[in-house]
């Protein structure tokens, strides 16, 4: 999974959440974990690379294909994606099988048997069995996120995006979530996401994106990132992590 940017450029009024920012990752990259201080544009670059935003300025590719700007190329890329955001989006009067199986039908065009055993699968696959029929209230907030990662997986998606998917979660519910995305990694499903959760980005990741005012100022393996970084961005971010670690 090769990603590239051009000068890209995302603004929000006056504020480039994204700055004329270029980056490569290597060709062989599977999982690219995006880095540096809040307010750097690590959410801005998922949701350009999901085409969730088309950018202001500039061009990023995925595999040497240049992402759309127009809204109805840009909704075909889409659902070649699965995203999990922070707070879960689940449909809070469906069960989690139905949250997991209305995408697939109405979305992805599945018959409905089809949906039903898709999603089945994927709630027994990320250790919700016995839940099918509960609805999100009924379901503790690791058990919402890992419902949230079956139905980004649903439809068996070129990437997974994820945004900071722990980030509302207790320890526990933490470790649960991470243990999920360790899995899919190790199985080979390519991953760019966001996340303070920096043990587990050096773990899991083989390539970091370290972003900062916008800019990606580092792409580097995840080993030589932590051992040996570029610039003193990095170099200072890693310093202030360490002083609470």
């Amino acid at each position: 999974m090769k990603l590239e940017a051009s000068g890209v450029t995302k603004r929000y009024g006056d504020q480039a959440a994204l700055d004329r920012t270029s980056f490569e990752t290597p060709a062989d990259a599977r999982v690219i974990a995006l880095l540096g201080p809040s307010g750097g544009g690590k959410s801005t670059l998922l949701r350009v690379l999901g085409c969730l935003l088309t950018v202001d300025e500039g061009a990023i590719y995925i595999d040497g294909t240049r992402l759309p700007n127009e809204e109805a190329e840009s909704l075909v890329e889409r659902r070649k994606n699965g995203f999990v955001f922070q707070g879960y989006n689940l449909f809070p009067h469906l069960s989690a099988l139905e949250n997991i199986a209305l995408p697939l039908r109405e979305v992805h065009s599945l018959d409905a048997a089809a949906a039903r055993d898709r999603a089945r699968e994927l709630l027994a696959r990320l250790g919700l069995s016995g839940h099918e029929h509960k609805r999100p209230a009924e379901l503790s907030g690791g058990q919402q996120q890992r419902a949230a990662i079956a139905r980004a997986l649903a439809p068996r998606p070129r990437l997974l995006l994820l945004d900071e998917p722990t980030s509302a979660l207790d320890p526990v519910m933490t470790g649960e979530v991470l243990d999920v995305i360790g899995e899919l990694a190790s199985e080979g499903q390519h991953i760019v996401l966001s996340t303070h959760e920096i043990a587990f980005a050096r773990e899991v990741s083989d390539t970091i994106l370290f972003l900062a005012e916008g800019r990606a100022l580092e792409t580097t393996p995840t080993k030589k990132f932590f051992t040996d970084p570029e610039t003193p961005e990095a170099r200072a971010y890693l310093d202030g992590l360490s002083r609470y670690r």
